[in-house]
């Protein structure tokens, strides 16, 4: 079992989400940060939140990501992205319900008006935390 808040990151080419994310599933802490300054970003909250866990997604550029962060002193794990986008995209309207007109237009056509690179984090970390305990322990 992961002692601890689970950092999740969505890479991406130009950009990546994270969001810290304790026992529970409740999120602590989220954001999108450019590519370039991920690591350092992940440093600081490696230590201002105790993190246990890295869950990195599995899409693009996830293994320089993962190999750039395995320094770091916490184990990374590769976690599934299967459906994120779709998902965060729930998880945004949940949080941000449309109003006015836009509460008319089907969920599944509506866009959200920022990126939501830092969902797709939070389901990362939610997907990992929900691995049985054996598979959360580094290999």
């Amino acid at each position: 079992m992961t002692p601890g808040p689970v950092l999740g990151v969505d890479p991406g080419t130009a950009k990546a989400g994270y969001a810290v994310v304790d026992d529970s599933g409740a999120v602590l802490a989220s954001g999108i940060e450019p590519a370039a300054q991920l690591q350092s970003r992940v440093a600081s909250l490696i230590a201002g939140y105790g993190v246990a866990a890295l869950a990195v997604g599995s899409g693009t550029r996830a293994r320089r990501v993962s190999a750039e962060l395995a320094g770091m002193g916490v184990p990374v794990h590769l976690v599934d992205e299967f459906e994120t986008t779709r998902r965060a995209r729930e998880l945004y309207f949940r949080e941000n319900p449309p109003r006015g007109w836009r509460r008319l237009i089907p969920a599944g056509m509506l866009l959200p008006p920022r990126p939501i690179d830092d969902y797709a984090a939070v389901l990362i970390a939610r997907r990992f935390l929900a691995r049985k305990p054996q598979e959360r322990s580094p290999k």
